[in-house]
Order: C-alpha cells, then sequence, then structure tokens
C-alpha cells in the first residue's frame, strides 16, 4: 500500500488545515501517517487536540506524536528531527505533505535522503515569515533559509499572491503552485435569515439594535487586536450601541483587558475565548473584521464572506488576497484606527453599501470553496504518487 506522510508543528495545523487533505489520501487507498506535537504549544484547548487524535485513530490514520517545538532554537527540535528521520527512512513514504514553518524545516531536512529514493516532499507555505513590512531580520534569517530549503522542496504550495510572487523569482522548488487556501465549507458557512439572526442574538443574550464586530483570532501582536480596541474607542459616542466580540484566546489576552479597563470600554468589548461555535457568533454580527499585521489567507475572513457578512481588514498580505477597497469591503492601514472607526461608521450608517458587500462577498467566495480546493490538491497528489500495481 502506499504510504503517506502530513506533518506540523503542533496538532491545531493538522485539525484546521489538514482534514480534507486526509481525506483525500484516504480515497487514494494510501496509508496515511500524521505527525505533530500532540502534547503542549497549541493555542487549542487541550481535550480538543485529545479528542481530535482519537478522531485520527478511529478512521485509521497513524498518529506519531513527536515533540517539535514552535521555538526554532528549542533544543527539543533535536531529538524531533532524529525520530522524523528514522519513522521517513523506516517507512519510505512516497508523499511528505509538511507545513508550518518549523514543521516545513524539519521534514524537508529529515526528507534529503529519501528523495533520492524517489519520496515527493511538498510544502504549504501558510504566509512566509518575510513580507512586505516585516524587518530587515526576518529578510535575512527566514528567506535565506526558505530559498534555501526550496531545493529539497518537490512541489511549494502557497496561498497568496505576494507569496507566490517571491517564490517564483529566486526558490528552487521543482514545481510552484498558488491554491486558494485550504478551502471552505459552503455547507457549514451560510447567511443567516433574519430570524436566524434574531434568534442567535437571544441566544447569546444580545440586543436586536446592538451594531455587532466580529473578529476570531489568537490574542497576540501579530493579530493586532488593541488596533480595533482603539477604534471603538474613537467611535463609541457615535455608535453607542457599538460591540466588538473578540474570540480566541493567547499570551496578550491580559494586555487587551488592561487597555479594554484602562479606556472604559467592558461594556462595549467582549473577549469570547477558545469558541467551537465560531459560526453562530459570525452570523449574529453585522461586520467582520480584522486587524492583524500579518496573514497567509485568513481562514476567518473567508468564513466571514461565505456568511455574508461586510468586512473592514488592515491592508495586509492575505487580507487584501480577498478584499478590494470598495468593491466587497475597506482595508486600512495596519496602525490606522481613525480610519478604521471612518469605515466602520460608513457601513452603520448604510444598509445598502452593507447588502452590497455582503452580495459580492458571497459571489467571491465561491472560488474558495473546500470542493474546488480539493480537486486542485487531489491533482497534485496524483503528480506524484506512484501507480498502484
Amino acid at each position: 500500500m502506499r504510504k503517506v506522510l502530513i506533518l506540523a508543528s503542533v496538532a491545531s495545523m493538522i485539525d484546521q488545515f489538514n482534514t480534507s487533505n486526509i481525506l483525500i489520501f484516504k480515497q487514494m487507498n494510501c496509508e496515511v501517517h500524521v505527525v505533530a506535537n500532540f502534547q503542549f504549544g497549541s493555542t487549542t484547548s487541550k481535550e480538543r487536540v485529545d479528542e481530535y487524535k482519537e478522531h485520527l485513530i478511529s478512521i485509521g490514520v497513524i498518529v506519531h506524536d513527536i515533540l517539535i517545538d514552535r521555538n526554532a532554537i528549542s533544543l527539543s527540535n533535536i531529538n524531533a528531527y532524529k525520530e522524523i528521520h528514522k519513522l521517513i527512512d523506516e517507512m519510505q513514504f512516497d508523499i511528505i505533505h509538511c507545513h508550518s514553518p518549523i514543521g516545513g524545516v524539519i521534514a524537508r531536512l529529515a526528507a534529503r535522503k529519501a528523495r533520492h529514493n524517489n519520496t515527493k516532499v511538498v510544502y504549504t507555505a501558510h504566509g512566509f515569515h518575510f513580507f512586505n513590512g516585516a524587518s530587515k531580520k526576518n529578510w535575512i534569517i527566514y528567506y535565506s533559509i526558505e530559498k534555501w530549503l526550496s531545493k529539497f522542496t518537490d512541489c511549494l504550495i502557497t496561498i497568496n499572491e505576494e507569496d507566490y510572487q517571491v517564490a517564483s523569482k529566486n526558490f528552487k522548488a521543482k514545481d510552484l503552485k498558488l491554491v486558494n487556501g485550504i478551502g471552505i465549507d459552503l455547507k457549514k458557512y451560510h447567511p443567516p435569515t433574519v430570524d436566524e439572526k434574531s434568534l442567535l442574538r437571544k441566544k447569546y443574550g444580545y440586543q436586536e439594535n446592538d451594531f455587532i464586530l466580529m473578529y476570531a483570532g489568537e490574542l497576540s501582536y501579530r493579530k493586532h487586536q488593541d488596533l480595533l480596541i482603539n477604534t471603538v474607542h474613537i467611535i463609541a459616542d457615535k455608535i453607542p450601541n457599538i460591540k466588538l466580540l473578540l474570540a480566541g484566546k493567547g499570551e496578550y489576552l491580559s494586555n487587551y483587558e488592561e487597555l479594554v479597563d484602562e479606556l472604559g470600554l467592558k461594556s462595549k468589548i467582549e473577549f469570547l475565548g477558545y469558541r467551537q461555535d465560531i459560526n453562530n457568533f459570525m452570523m449574529l454580527s453585522d461586520v467582520a473584521v480584522s486587524a492583524s499585521r500579518q496573514e497567509g489567507l485568513p481562514v476567518n475572513i473567508m468564513e466571514a464572506m461565505a456568511i455574508g457578512l461586510p468586512t473592514i481588514v488592515t491592508d495586509c498580505r492575505g487580507n487584501r488576497d480577498l478584499i478590494k477597497h470598495e468593491k466587497n469591503g475597506f482595508v486600512v492601514d495596519i496602525n490606522d484606527s481613525s480610519s478604521f472607526a471612518y469605515y466602520i461608521e460608513k457601513l452603520f450608517n448604510s444598509e445598502e453599501l452593507r447588502r452590497l458587500f455582503s452580495e459580492r462577498n458571497k459571489n467571491i467566495i465561491e472560488n474558495y470553496s473546500v470542493e474546488k480546493i480539493n480537486i486542485v490538491t487531489s491533482q497534485i497528489y496524483s503528480n506524484y504518487l506512484k501507480p498502484i500495481e
């Protein structure tokens, strides 16, 4: 039987980005192995990680729990490299599909010998650490590493235009693809009816006249929630019924809670924590927002588009792939809370504009459906899998 390996640094990346890939391989009659850290370092709850591990085992996936650390200089990654190298040598995989910066480094280094025996290595870059606006240090270190590792890559998959253009100029991967992310299940995310939205607001304790902004993402410097907190402070007098919902957990939670207290916004801003019902909160919201400094191709914005929410996002890679300024949303500079407030007010005052952006988002997101992405991914895998004898 043909054997394949899907590898990422943490289990949440397998859960969030590779469920469809596992099923594709299973449908191709492959023995599927998964390598990830199922122990620590995940922004997902431990209960969810354990539940997902049990699910993988139940569907016949062979799980290898290896302590890969997202900290690049962690000594535990030396042991992780040795374990992964041994596994690759023993199993002689047909395809290794690796994800995440650290996972991508370790897997490609460990697979160098195996590639001489016709193992094919696919790497999905979910957003390079070097990008327009990144520090010189990031470009010197991460660009150099990715450029060097590209020569050990049979297929490099990028998920946004900026990364694709950078990789196409100087990287040495045998093949380069631009794929529209991991795909959105349009059956799961659908625009709510008026009654559905009303019932959800009652269920979660929100008023009919609340003007609700929704942002799902790790509470971190990268996701930049303080921009939105300051924005709400600017506009609170003009839109007294404004609410900002921040879903996710992360190391910046206490910082952001202190800022909310300092600005007197506890009645305006709610920290939802880790949620498995994000789609419900999106369906009861009026506008989706993103304050990110850096993205690959943001799933939260794609989900919001599928639900039909108008959007306001910062001008970073990934965000601007999905949202075109004044076409299907608004795009603002990364630190411009005043402009963010201006466009929130503009959407608040125009139901017609909200409807227009909603319709355009629902049409655009069709190109990002999981069915279309799976067709592309299946073709990539087929190119590298040996025929069944």
